[in-house]
């Protein structure tokens, strides 16, 4: 970093497959914690001007859906699989840096995002690209349970905002308000593919399976003036339709060993 005269670090870098986090948990662990504190220390080091940290609303646990609660920047972490606790330690080892050292840090905290160039074992593409081929959805039995949908460039601006205006040790929940269940998702992506509703497949429940994440984007909306600028439906469609024209970019990825949604933790 410091041959390099880098002064600002954003740290992206994460294992963030919660299937396969029930299958290799070390692997999480070692990834998500001691990679981070790999580079925060790096970091301290080089004396750079800026950490800004990319979490989750994972680490505060999940909600009750049949409430309206939200997660504020106040809320309690409560992590409930090996990749929302791996997460959580990352967050804690970056705090604790700027309390002990004086890294200037930031955090952002955010909800599902989705968008163009999203590894195909995300749901999203996931559905999207089983759909393009004839082949089924997989839904979990709790096809109810609920997620926050966030546009990736919307994201993009959030943590553009944070770099530049954001507050040394602060900590900012960047989220859209935009809630679907994962059924609406197979049934949105189905209707924008033409594809029949017969390609939706229940499968058994991963362990830990959170219910509902909803944050409160109150903070940085507020402070930092960002809005997400990305519809749901039309942030959808065009995402849909990169994956239509882009089988070339994400074909060779699903032929890699995928983690079987169905098998992966028995």
């Amino acid at each position: 970093l410091r041959e390099e005269r880098i002064d600002t670090v954003v740290n992206f870098a994460a294992e963030s497959h919660n299937s396969l986090a029930v299958v290799d948990p070390t692997r999480f662990f070692r990834t998500n914690v001691l990679g981070t504190q790999t580079l925060l220390e790096a970091s301290r080091a080089a004396g750079v001007t800026r950490f800004h940290h990319v979490s989750t609303c994972e680490v505060y646990g999940d909600l009750a859906l049949d409430t309206d609660e939200v997660f504020t920047e106040e809320s309690p972490y409560r992590p409930r699989t090996p990749y929302n606790a791996s997460k959580a330690g990352a967050d804690h080892a970056v705090r604790a840096y700027f309390e002990t050292f004086g890294l200037p840090i930031t955090i952002t905290n955010c909800s599902n995002n989705y968008g163009p160039y999203q590894f195909p074992e995300k749901v999203l593409p996931l559905f999207t690209t089983n759909a393009l081929d004839d082949e089924p959805l997989p839904m979990y039995a709790s096809t109810q349970n609920k997620r926050e949908w966030l546009h990736v460039l919307d994201h993009c601006s959030a943590i553009d905002l944070v770099l530049r205006k954001g507050v040394e040790g602060e900590t900012y929940n960047v989220g859209s308000g935009i809630e679907a269940t994962i059924e609406e998702i197979a049934d949105l992506v189905l209707e924008l593919t033409e594809k029949p509703q017969s390609l939706k497949t229940i499968v058994p429940d991963r362990p830990g399976h959170d219910r509902r994440y909803l944050l409160d984007a109150t903070k940085i909306r507020d402070e930092l003036a960002w809005e997400p600028s990305h519809g749901w439906r039309d942030g959808l469609a065009e995402t849909v339709a990169w994956y239509t024209a882009n089988r070339g970019w994400w074909e060779p990825l699903k032929k890699r060993a995928p983690v079987s949604e169905e098998t992966a933790w028995r």
